[in-house]
């Protein structure tokens, strides 16, 4: 079985905006990600001189709301934002020319899975695709052998309305059919939230996804630092060590990009050390493409070294490969983004692969016939 560990699907803006208690916090959230995304190229409108986002945000400051400008930030046709800056209109090519609403449904993903030869896929959460577990959950519906999503929850109101996130996460695994929780601490930041989210206040809700028996998908790597990120690694480490029954998934794999160097990918022995890698319930994905694409070339040998290091200190059976398609289309095609590492890693052997492109993933989920 192929399975994506890491796909998408999303509205169009104007039904994403309603999972908010006001829409402008969607807005908000949405051109947050567009200043700070690097893979995007950005151009100014007339006559397409290549330009940077920073008439989106004072880009001097901190990953923060605050920092963000009036400046007219929408959504355009064929994948892009816009912006106005001095009178003159900017764009970025935030998704693949095709998205001509802004929106990527359930049937373009599973056309694009139907075209490269991939089974399932792993639905993914960010709050500025959507926010609704509902709209998630109709996708799965509508596709219950190929599609499977995750529920989010805001991580900024889980100490402070604990049992009404905890009857929302029952109603989007229990109702709406998701499969697992996403769940990224750095959000926190922006709500000025600091407290320690692997513990104190936030007990009850993890004891409620432990008695659910469902898997968490850990995203951490919002630290601009090593030491920073390291630090993160440790949290999660001792948030394992406290809740050893359940089983994670870090998502995205590790902070590449920090660890990427000109031509080269190295992970430090640091962060193995750092990492939960002896946790048998301790499991990574490899999103190597979306991350570092706009840098080096298809197939990226680059990343070979890494990942074989990854095989021999984590092991096959606990790493997932994954695309964040429709974002990784804006410079691979999604087959690419399936062979840079089934074609062109031929050191991993068959039974390897097998779990790396989806053995896992149908493990963790008991889907029948892995």
């Amino acid at each position: 079985m192929i399975y994506d560990g890491h796909a998408y699907c999303f509205p169009t803006p104007e039904i994403a905006s309603e999972g908010f208690a006001d829409p402008a916090e969607y807005w908000r959230w949405l051109q947050l990600f567009m200043t700070f995304a690097r893979q995007q190229p950005s151009w100014r409108r007339r006559d397409r001189a290549p330009a940077d986002a920073a008439g989106m945000a004072d880009m001097s400051r901190p990953w923060d709301f605050a920092a963000l400008k009036e400046a007219g930030f929408r959504t355009g046709d064929h994948g892009l934002v816009e912006w106005t800056d001095a009178g003159e209109r900017y764009v970025k090519q935030a998704l693949p020319p095709w998205t001509v609403d802004f929106s990527f449904p359930p049937e373009s993903l599973v056309a694009e899975m139907d075209y490269a030869g991939v089974e399932r896929a792993l639905i993914h959460r960010t709050p500025y695709m959507t926010d609704s577990n509902a709209w998630i959950g109709d996708c799965v519906r509508r596709f219950p052998d190929r599609l499977d999503g995750l529920a989010r929850i805001p991580e900024w109101r889980i100490e402070g309305e604990t049992d009404a996130m905890i009857a929302e996460l029952h109603r989007a695994i229990n109702t709406d059919g998701l499969v697992g929780l996403q769940f990224m601490p750095f959000h926190r930041r922006l709500y000025r939230q600091s407290s320690p989210w692997d513990g104190g206040g936030f007990r009850p809700f993890w004891e409620a996804v432990r008695d659910l028996g469902i898997t968490a998908y850990m995203t951490v790597g919002g630290a601009p630092t090593l030491e920073g990120y390291l630090e993160e690694l440790r949290v999660l480490r001792r948030w394992m060590e406290t809740y050893p029954e359940v089983t994670v998934v870090c998502t995205h794999g590790f902070n590449w990009r920090l660890l990427a160097g000109e031509d080269t990918l190295e992970i430090p022995a640091a962060v193995y050390e750092a990492a939960p890698i002896e946790h048998p319930n301790y499991h990574v994905q490899i999103l190597f493409a979306v991350f570092m694409q706009s840098v080096w070339d298809y197939p990226m040998p680059q990343i070979r070294p890494a990942l074989e290091q990854m095989i021999e200190r984590i092991g096959a059976d606990r790493i997932i490969w994954g695309t964040d398609i429709p974002i990784v289309m804006l410079h691979w095609t999604y087959r690419q983004s399936l062979d840079y590492i089934r074609s062109y890693c031929d050191f991993i052997p068959d039974e390897d692969m097998e779990l790396i492109l989806g053995g896992n993933m149908a493990r963790l989920l008991g889907l029948a016939g892995h």
